[in-house]
């Protein structure tokens, strides 16, 4: 599977053209600010790539707000950090109308709702977590125990400044199936729904041998509910490929998103969108 890289580096390059505005609220000079238009990658993290944003609108926020975290909104909500990029956007944004327009804020930071991420290390230290959450489903946690500290450093700073190769050259080693390990023990993902999100143990392979598809996957999770359309880096996925071949399509995160992960977007035929995260 890591060694398909043309479909690896095609997933790592899709990006998002995103419509920052400021808060008309909290603007305090008598011009409002341009918008500030960014690409950013799907599989990062705001906190990332947002420090441009953020210098564009200091000069018209009040002076006692400049220390504040800036934290960010769409449609009334505010944008949890520690989703992927391309995660948030799948789940929330219901047309095809792009940019997407997000508004920044600087005050009123609603910590009930969002974790408060004051440095990049913050979230460095969330992404490694969630990496070894995710190895310790499929490996027993040998794989990320083994490696060595300029390991994870590489892996991160591949996340954190866009690089494909310096990631990957890394990241494959989660990805690759050893000798002792004909299959991963267990499949780690999310399925995300409005409220939350949803996860269990669950084995990719069934006991007679046979390979469990997607299909199997959202059975297990949603029994009794019918799924007519899923939605993987906004291409259609059949549900009945195997988990295992699902693992191209990921995102580069955490234990439930981690390494490598897949997030997909699931139409039921009559509840409310699902949205759901493989781990790789």
């Amino acid at each position: 599977m890591a060694n398909d890289r043309e479909i690896l580096r095609e997933l790592w390059e899709g990006k998002l053209p995103v419509c920052f505005k400021l808060d008309a609220d909290e603007v305090v000079e008598l011009q409002q600010p341009d918008p500030f238009y960014l690409m950013v990658p799907r599989v990062s993290y705001f906190p990332l790539v947002i420090d441009k944003v953020r210098k564009h609108f200091l000069r018209y926020i009040a002076s006692d707000k400049m220390d504040q975290v800036m934290w960010l909104e769409y449609n009334g909500q505010p944008l949890k950090w520690h989703y992927p990029i391309g995660v948030l956007f799948d789940l929330l944004v219901k047309t095809d109308d792009l940019p997407w327009r997000i508004t920044a804020h600087f005050e009123k930071l609603p910590e009930e709702h969002i974790y408060d991420f004051k440095t990049k290390e913050s979230v460095e230290a969330y992404f490694m977590s969630c990496l070894k959450e995710a190895d310790v489903l499929k490996y027993k946690g040998q794989i990320v125990s083994s490696m060595q500290i300029k390991d994870h450093t590489q892996l991160w700073m591949g996340l954190q400044n866009d690089k494909f190769d310096q990631f990957w050259a890394v990241n494959r080693k989660l990805m690759e199936l050893s000798s002792e390990y004909e299959n991963f023990k267990h499949i780690p993902f999310r399925c995300y729904i409005e409220d939350g999100y949803k996860q269990a143990l669950v084995k990719p392979i069934f006991e007679d041998g046979q390979r469990k598809t997607l299909q199997d996957l959202l059975n297990e999770i949603f029994p009794g509910q019918q799924t007519s359309l899923i939605n993987i880096y906004t291409v259609l996925s059949k549900l009945m490929l195997s988990l295992l071949w699902h693992s191209h399509l990921k995102y580069n995160s955490r234990s439930a998103f981690i390494s490598s992960s897949i997030f997909f977007k699931s139409l039921p035929l009559r509840t409310s969108t699902i949205s759901s995260a493989f781990t790789n």
